[in-house]
């Protein structure tokens, strides 16, 4: 009986392991009243992410040009983790592919694609996602992948727009949450010194 058994796990794992996942490939465009240098501007701005429905920061300095080979680090904004980011391609102006190494088992590919039409700019967003988790990731960020191309469009004409009426955006990293449980720190500190000298002179 376990002998049976025993060859019944193995040949289900044997199984699990040839199970073939098709890549899961998703395109989404918006058409945009922004040009194409702007939008390429916002796309190559890796420090600035605040847009982005999927990223909540990155370690890339202020004012970097991506160039293939290029390896940075992102925090997801749906799932607190780092992960690497490698730029596979970039033609200036046009094209930006990066794959996203984050958990084994996964492997995400993302091409960001900028051009001039009739109608207005058109902005395209591509994701790749292979692996044995890639239909698990993709039922979770599928909504927020769809945003992507749309909140690119809509905050680089925000930024025309500001730059038309004489503001100069400013770039603001996030403060970091180490600075800011200092500041708690010494803020509590102080109503707590504060409030025990009242009782001392009560």
């Amino acid at each position: 009986m376990l002998d049976f058994w025993s060859r019944f796990v193995h040949r289900d794992i044997i199984h699990w392991k040839t199970i073939r996942f098709h890549p899961l490939v998703e395109t989404y465009e918006v058409l945009s009243s922004a040009s194409v240098e702007d939008l390429w501007r916002k796309v190559v701005d890796l420090a600035d992410v605040s847009w982005h429905p999927l990223l909540t920061k990155t370690n890339v300095p202020y004012g970097l040009i991506p160039k293939p080979g290029l390896i940075y680090q992102a925090v997801g904004r749906l799932f607190p983790i780092s992960m690497h980011i490698f730029v596979e391609r970039v033609q200036p102006g046009e094209l930006l592919s990066v794959r996203i190494m984050a958990i084994p088992g996964l492997e995400e590919r993302v091409t960001y694609r900028v051009e001039s039409t009739l109608c207005g700019t058109q902005v395209s967003y591509s994701v790749t996602l292979k692996g044995w988790l890639s239909p698990l990731v993709w039922s979770v960020i599928r909504p927020y992948a769809a945003r992507v191309a749309q909140d690119l469009a809509h905050a680089a004409e925000q930024e025309r727009l500001l730059l038309d009426r004489g503001h100069r955006p400013k770039f603001v990293r996030p403060a970091s949450p180490d600075l800011l449980g200092i500041v708690l720190l010494l803020s509590i500190g102080h109503l707590v010194g504060h409030l025990l000298g009242s009782n001392a002179l009560a």
